[in-house]
């Protein structure tokens, strides 16, 4: 039916759908036109937000969408949540200033207090604290500057997997090359562990990997300034870190005199289902680098570490935008409704339910490879469903491919990850109206990252939605 045709009374919504519609793709062909080439998350989601509330965001076309991506876990609460939009107005209504540098006010020393009263008991009573630029990875290389004054040595250890951000330090941890000199270890896994065992035992093997690189004169590898990591990699594939091996790692560390740089950027404030990723472990880090959510929807970004460290230098890591007011009224605001409302304990307790169900997928659905996550953190890692379909590289030589399909079947190999059906699912969410990301080492790992605030309703739609779209991409591959 076209517009002239319509019943009376539909003429005009019609006309409306239609404008919408037409604002939205113009929207996406002037973006496609005038912004950079290395744009990510609007490639595989062409969606133009212009309303947001909770869980739920609305385009500019009208649809209505979960959103699971929540900022890259930045938005703790969920989008515009009213403690938040209050904290926020009321800076800006009684005229304090909204950029101060690192000058002290009012409402960075309630968000400091906040801050503090949340951080693992072993660290708060002997905590400082550094603002650095407005995003994580200026808090990474803000730390790598700490740990390296305080204990007058160059490198940085970090692990296989990780993403630390992308300033050169950080990139160079996270596995890229640059100038700042980096040694990567194994980080352990179940499902693609670099050992080959996974559970307990790879864990193990990891961490004398660690020791043994550290204590090894030949191995190539200094004894470094710091050593950095993240409680669950999150880019990495959504894989959380045992509890054994992270207490090891401390042991390690701590016996060497090698500060332990915990990554909480996107782990951090009840994610995971503990207020800070390190407390599953009982582990206390000398450095937290910390952002996303701490800023409640806003650019901010901190080092939190030991008083010992404190010996850098006035000026040692700078930046302009180290003061930002509303950032910290929103962060306090958002610290103190998690910590006063128990969303950490909920995230905990949700995120369980979710992955119980998300793991029945495994049976189901040849291409799940492995559910996994910690609180609501979780991923689901897609593989190829038959042999035929992996890479030619991952077979024997000489070998037929069905041959040696059963042959890692038999011996619990994992199949080759499957990007292009990961891709498939995230553009199957996007039309039933569910924004997840994708991650991992292969970017085949589907991401949910939902605000702490989700109901059980919402989650089990979300569910629903996700399991939908897996069967439908499932079943359109090839065969």
């Amino acid at each position: 039916m076209t517009v002239t045709e319509s019943a009376p009374g539909a003429g005009p919504r019609m006309d409306a759908a239609a404008g919408a519609r037409a604002a939205h793709e113009g929207i996406l062909r002037r973006q496609s036109a005038r912004e950079s080439a290395a744009r990510t998350y609007a490639r595989a989601l062409p969606i133009v937000p212009v309303r947001a509330r909770g869980l739920t965001i609305e385009g500019a076309d009208g649809r209505r969408y979960l959103d699971c991506l929540s900022g890259a876990g930045t938005l703790a609460l969920g989008h515009n949540h009213p403690v938040v939009l209050e904290a926020i107005r009321k800076v800006l209504d009684s005229g304090a200033p909204l950029h101060a540098l690192d000058l002290a006010t009012p409402v960075k020393d309630a968000f400091v207090t906040e801050l503090f009263r949340t951080l693992p008991p072993g660290l708060a009573g002997h905590a400082r604290v550094q603002f650095c630029g407005p995003a994580g990875t200026d808090a990474v290389e803000a730390a790598f500057t700490l740990v390296r004054a305080a204990t007058g040595r160059d490198g940085i250890v970090a692990f296989a997997g990780a993403y630390h951000g992308m300033t050169a330090g950080a990139l160079a941890a996270s596995g890229h090359a640059a100038d700042v000199r980096v040694a990567r270890l194994p980080y352990p896994q179940d499902y693609r562990c670099p050992f080959g065992v996974g559970g307990e035992h790879g864990a193990e093997l990891a961490a004398r990997w660690a020791e043994s690189v550290l204590d090894d004169p030949k191995s190539g590898v200094p004894l470094p300034a710091g050593l950095i990591l993240e409680p669950v990699q999150g880019e990495g594939g959504v894989i959380p870190a045992p509890d054994g091996w992270m207490r090891r790692l401390r042991r390690i560390t701590a016996d060497r005199s090698v500060p332990l740089i915990a990554d909480e950027i996107q782990t951090g404030v009840g994610r995971t289902g503990a207020f800070w990723a390190v407390e599953h472990s009982a582990v206390t880090p000398d450095v937290m680098v910390l952002s996303k959510a701490i800023g409640g929807s806003l650019p901010l970004a901190v080092v939190v570490y030991h008083e010992d460290l404190d010996v850098w230098g006035p000026g040692a890591h700078a930046g302009t935008f180290r003061g930002n007011q509303l950032a910290m009224a929103a962060g306090t605001a958002t610290l103190a409704h998690v910590r006063e409302n128990g969303l950490a304990e909920r995230a905990a307790s949700l995120g369980a339910r979710m992955l119980s169900r998300l793991r029945a997928l495994e049976g189901a659905y040849e291409c799940v490879g492995e559910v996994r996550g910690r609180g609501l953190m979780i991923g689901v890692e897609l593989v190829e469903e038959e042999c035929a379909k992996g890479r030619e590289g991952e077979l024997e030589r000489g070998a037929g491919r069905e041959g040696a399909c059963d042959e890692g079947r038999a011996e619990g190999r994992p199949r080759p990850a499957a990007p292009h059906l990961a891709a498939a699912v995230q553009r199957e969410c996007l039309k039933r109206g569910l924004i997840v990301e994708l991650g991992g080492r292969h970017a085949s790992v589907v991401r949910l990252l939902p605000p702490l605030t989700i109901s059980d309703e919402q989650a089990t739609a979300v569910l629903d939605r996700l399991a939908d779209a897996i069967d439908a991409a499932a079943r359109d591959q090839p065969g």
